[in-house]
């Protein structure tokens, strides 16, 4: 099959391997190159990376809406076009230029969360299963008809960056088996009455506050590993990352307060408590928390605040 292919980060390369296994990628549309790390070098995506590396032909427009897309990509004569985090809303001309449409290899079970980070939100919110879904694309977000589904725990202190890995490799396989079966299944509508929305992630959204439970401000921590991480501000005013957290239960305590002694400080929360494992300080490396208080010099009672 002739496969047009829409992806940008790294989430996307297991079924663009894939399809490069399995059938004909006569094109990969990507974003345009963007400054990446300290030094703000523009940088090509990992969709970009493999599409070369593999002698693909590369499309990078800025905006598919603009004039003269549509007629392109249909031009091209791609039977099916294959969407996996790619970053742009597509209009319905561009989802109809490949002669049998669009599908998207969806990282939820739809119609929950529906939008750019299902796989954050699901943790945050404390989903214990998620999964992919892959569907027949229409001009809405994430509303199509759906063609299959896979569903997968989540581990109990899986992250974010974890599952997405595990998420990319399994849309692959569920994409390809769309494909193999694109003539004999049976589109299915989706329930939107049912449908809960994952929007893009912000810096605010890590930022941990102490009122909630201990059990959702872990959900958070692990949520926002890898972006935008979870952020507190120390009894000293500078920001600490927290990038791996556990759930205690303890004594009654304001939330935000260190309890304990010695080495077994923690955070109390509007329920429980918070143990760090693994902080970053501004500026500085990744730690332990042993060695973040040994440095700190924090006594019971230090009160950690909200960014």
């Amino acid at each position: 099959m002739r496969v047009l292919f829409y992806g940008t980060p790294a989430f996307a390369l297991s079924t663009l391997d894939a399809l490069l296994r399995h059938h004909e990628v006569v094109t990969v549309v990507t974003q345009p190159d963007k400054p990446a790390n300290r030094g703000q070098r523009v940088t090509p995506q990992p969709v970009k990376q493999r599409a070369l590396a593999a002698g693909v032909p590369i499309l990078q427009p800025a905006r598919l809406r603009n004039a003269g897309w549509a007629e392109q990509l249909a031009a091209l004569g791609a039977d099916v076009g294959v969407v996996v985090a790619f970053g742009q809303i597509l209009p319905k001309p561009v989802l109809d230029a490949p002669r049998r449409g669009s599908i998207n290899v969806h990282a939820s079970i739809l119609p929950r969360y529906r939008g750019a980070a299902p796989i954050a939100w699901a943790i945050m919110r404390g989903e214990t299963e998620t999964g992919i879904t892959t569907f027949q694309m229409d001009p809405g977000m994430d509303t199509g008809d759906v063609l299959l589904t896979a569903r997968t725990p989540i581990g109990v202190d899986e992250t974010a960056g974890e599952l997405s890995e595990r998420l990319s490799h399994l849309g692959a396989g569920v994409l390809i088996e769309t494909l193999a079966r694109l003539d004999t299944l049976t589109p299915t509508p989706q329930r939107h009455d049912e449908a809960t929305v994952a929007p893009r992630l912000k810096k605010t959204d890590g930022f941990l506050d102490w009122s909630r439970s201990a059990t959702d401000l872990v959900n958070v921590v692990r949520g926002c590993n890898p972006w935008p991480g979870a952020t507190t501000r120390t009894p000293r005013g500078t920001l600490l990352g927290v990038w791996q957290a556990r759930a205690l239960e303890g004594m009654s305590a304001s939330p935000g307060a260190l309890v304990g002694a010695g080495r077994d400080l923690a955070i109390a929360c509007g329920t429980g408590l918070v143990l760090p494992v693994t902080v970053q300080a501004e500026n500085r490396r990744r730690q332990s928390w042993d060695e973040f208080l040994r440095g700190a010099r924090l006594e019971p009672g230090a009160l950690f605040t909200t960014p």
